[in-house]
């Protein structure tokens, strides 16, 4: 089955082609490091970073190009440095070392280039000129502009049209503007901004010629896929679109636009005004949400929950549930220390746009073979052996990989106590003799308790539904 991805330019989900398989190309939209990064952030974070895993799977690692960048020069940046009383590289480069320590936990491999705004200046101000020369943009009163009605095309990508976006524009008419719409390349800055010297004087970038200037550097011309958030579709990839087209006469900049859905926090759109903003930091260190911190590998499996076009509701439960899940299959892991490719089932999913809920259930069926030789869940004549178990555990730990929760390294799977395992086992087994009970399914449910009783453990039925157990005496 070829890799199939939904094309936000298209509006459709299409094979893949890379413009070349000796080096897949992939740019997505990184931090602008002026504060710690919330959940929503973390969620494209892992979007990409499965995409990034599964792209190495398919076209092996040393043929894919992953950048991400890092926006070290925005207003937001001048104003938390001021209010700290900082300088901007100061609160930049701890804000940054902070994300790095954010997305390791939440099981990011590293980019293969991790660009700087403010290291790539030359390439914005080449772009700029560029874009003067051919008539995209003018200079009026030391800024630089976009000349919007210069680009035919302009809207393709957020499916708006010109007219519309006028209409219903809530952007600064300032008196050197041609147009409503047009928007900055370059602005001037005071003697207590950061900026640097140019044709136009000195000043800055505008927030969207860097990811066209640090794409170009890294990725070419045109390249294979660009990724972000939802919200970045407009203004900010338009702009990208309009810049990166312009300057270099392609009729497109990246073949393939992905973006992922919005996140809530317990059914609400997550904002400081509600209360219900949490950052990843928070998340990881503190007991803010759910009054405990979690773990980075649960976070990341609670997102992959849900399909990353989806939005996804970011609740307690839902870190409960993927904890859960996690001890169980840290469990069965346990049964093999080799690491085997991925079953070709699970694979397809995965390939399926990232279709990453379908490709969980095929993990689940993994572990449904059975935890003791001789015993299966699934009723069949013929049980699981020993060397079957074992091999699926490999698989397990393989999909695991995959999805990037395989934690730190897959050392740390052992790590796991003796003690700890048969924990983890019996609670599996609990949980599924649970199923079998509200399904109704006596009869697996009494195999169940055969098999714990034979792993001497004693379970109590409670009357609220609940089951519980311990050892037995």
């Amino acid at each position: 089955m070829p890799l199939r991805l939904y094309n936000t330019l298209t509006r459709r989900k299409q094979d893949f082609a890379p413009i070349d398989p000796a080096n897949v190309r992939l740019y997505a939209c990184g931090p602008t490091v002026y504060d710690h990064l919330h959940i929503g952030n973390g969620r494209m974070l892992i979007v990409f970073d499965v995409l990034f895993r599964l792209l190495r799977h398919v076209y092996r690692p040393d043929h894919v190009t992953y950048v991400r960048n890092i926006t070290d020069v925005d207003d937001k940046i001048n104003a938390r440095a001021a209010e700290r009383g900082v300088d901007i590289r100061v609160l930049t480069d701890e804000m940054t070392a902070i994300f790095h320590e954010d997305a390791k936990a939440l099981g990011c491999l590293p980019p293969t280039v991790e660009p700087r705004a403010t290291d790539h200046i030359a390439q914005m101000i080449a772009i700029i000129e560029r874009l003067i020369a051919k008539g995209h943009a003018y200079a009026a009163e030391g800024h630089v502009l976009f000349d919007v009605r210069a680009m035919p095309a302009y809207g393709r990508l957020s499916r708006r049209s010109l007219d519309d976006m006028i209409a219903g524009a809530r952007v600064e008419v300032a008196p050197y503007k041609r147009g409503p719409m047009d928007f900055v390349l370059w602005k001037p800055s005071s003697a207590a901004e950061p900026g640097w010297e140019s044709p136009w004087g000195r000043g800055r970038p505008g927030w969207h010629i860097e990811c066209s200037a640090m794409s170009w550097e890294y990725l070419g011309e045109t390249f294979d896929i660009h990724g972000g958030g939802i919200d970045l579709v407009f203004p900010h990839h338009e702009n990208e679109i309009a810049q990166s087209c312009c300057a270099f006469g392609h009729d497109v900049m990246a073949n393939v636009w992905m973006h992922n859905g919005h996140l809530q926090v317990e059914g609400e759109k997550m904002s400081k005004s509600l209360g219900n903003f949490v950052t990843i930091h928070e998340l990881l260190h503190t007991d803010k949400f759910g009054g405990r911190s979690w773990p980075g590998e649960v976070l990341r499996l609670a997102i992959l929950k849900t399909h990353y076009r989806r939005p996804v509701d970011f609740t307690v439960k839902a870190l409960e549930e993927a904890e859960q899940t996690l001890r169980r299959w840290q469990g069965y892991a346990l049964h093999s220390n080799r690491i085997e490719d991925p079953p070709p089932a699970f694979i397809e999913t995965i390939e399926d746009d990232l279709n990453t809920p379908e490709s969980l259930s095929k993990i689940h069926f993994l572990t449904r073979i059975g935890v003791i030789p001789g015993y299966s869940f699934l009723g069949q004549s013929s049980y699981a052996s020993t060397e079957e178990i074992k091999r699926s555990s490999a698989k397990l730990r393989g999909c695991l990989r995959m999805l990037g929760l395989s934690r730190v390294g897959e050392a740390d799977w052992n790590r796991v106590s003796v003690d700890d395992a048969r924990r983890v086992k019996i609670e599996m087994f609990v949980s599924r003799r649970n199923e079998a009970r509200s399904a109704k399914n006596w009869a697996e449910s009494d195999r169940i308790r055969d098999a714990l009783d034979a792993m001497g453990v004693m379970l109590k039925d409670n009357k609220d539904g609940t089951t519980t157990w311990e050892p037995k005496r």
